[in-house]
């Protein structure tokens, strides 16, 4: 796989031109702006890196969706620093930032906001809610009812709150940090497949390893907080890296591979519901951001397999059979991965 990941780099590199020219998104290539976000990007990464121990693919990839105006579902075990990377990331952007708890007596009105009647101007004014922040942390997502998960729909898809027949402008960038524990389900409601197709990655924190753990216990001690961080990058930066991540070359071959992989995903023996065609376009602009987080102004093949679990493993329903097989759709993911040939280019090895 590195060795196809090395023989795409040249090709894509001389496809990418250097220059100005177009790319397969039928954009201007912004060297200068990519090459200024390559700067910001490594600058927040080591701003977060001083409250976050290790966990660099967490970052990228939550750099990653706040490229693509996208949102993220971070899904794990209590006390792994899931709130913690929110308000890393949050506090090294100059971003405001808002934290929902989310509870089973929580209303769609504690999120999106409410209108209250004022005495003295004897009028209803609007008090918004924590979603009208740019980064907004709702926790434990899956213990608020339907009914309040369906407030966030509105907002992460359309950018909009609709409330007393007002909409209202959300503002941007604006990026939705959701969590959810995998293990517990007493007190629950699983999100539907609706509100899970909204979110472009699925990513796990996973522990850390012992020697960072250490570290992790030692800045604690020595009181190491986000609010200590100070700005190295504001929302007119994200703006600005957000269009030109947009002219990345993207070649032909390998949009084609990634629409193979969402299709695959819909005709496999042990999925009931495929990816959608959201999907494909998510996997599009995520390995775009990938790329320009990882100093690149061209898309790899490696880049499409390594953000595929990520995008497509949320989006898909087994069948009840497989289910009791043991079968999981990151099981489903890494087959289609396994069968469906790279695209190289003739004459390379």
């Amino acid at each position: 796989m590195a060795e196809t990941g090395r023989t795409q780099t040249a090709s894509g590199g001389a496809g990418s031109g250097g220059g100005s020219g177009p790319s397969a998104t039928g954009l201007s290539k912004d060297t200068a702006g990519l090459a200024e976000f390559a700067r910001v990007a490594h600058a927040v990464r080591e701003s977060i890196g001083r409250v976050i121990v290790g966990k660099t693919d967490v970052v990228e990839l939550v750099l990653v969706a706040l490229l693509c105006d996208g949102h993220l579902l971070l899904e794990d075990v209590p006390g792994v620093g899931k709130t913690m990377m929110a308000r890393s990331v949050a506090a090294s952007l100059g971003l405001r930032f808002a934290r929902v708890q989310c509870t089973p007596d929580l209303l769609p009105a504690d999120i999106v906001g409410t209108s209250v009647y004022n005495p003295n101007t004897r009028e209803f004014e609007f008090r918004p809610g924590p979603v009208m922040n740019q980064i907004v942390l709702t926790d434990e997502i899956n213990r608020a009812t339907p009914r309040t998960q369906s407030a966030l729909l509105e907002a992460m898809g359309e950018r909009q709150v609709t409330v007393d027949g007002q909409t209202r402008p959300l503002a941007s960038p604006f990026l939705v940090i959701a969590t959810q524990n995998p293990i517990e389900f007493e007190g629950t409601f699983p999100l539907p497949e609706a509100q899970l197709d909204r979110f472009l990655m699925r990513v796990q924190m996973g522990y850390p390893q012992a020697g960072e753990e250490r570290e992790i216990v030692l800045r604690q001690v020595q009181g190491i907080h986000p609010d200590k961080l100070t700005p190295v990058a504001g929302a007119e930066d994200v703006q600005r890296a957000q269009a030109a991540v947009r002219t990345v070359h993207v070649d032909s071959d390998l949009l084609r591979y990634m629409i193979e992989l969402v299709v695959a995903t819909r005709t496999h023996a042990d999925i009931a519901l495929g990816a959608s065609p959201r999907a494909s376009i998510s996997l599009f602009l995520a390995s775009q951001a990938l790329a320009a987080v990882r100093g690149r102004d061209y898309v790899l093949p490696d880049d499409l397999q390594y953000l595929a679990p990520f995008i497509l493993t949320h989006r898909m329903v087994l069948k009840p059979e497989s289910q009791l097989r043991g079968r999981t759709t990151a099981d489903v993911v890494r087959e289609v991965l396994e069968r469906k040939a790279l695209p190289i280019e003739e004459g390379t090895g």
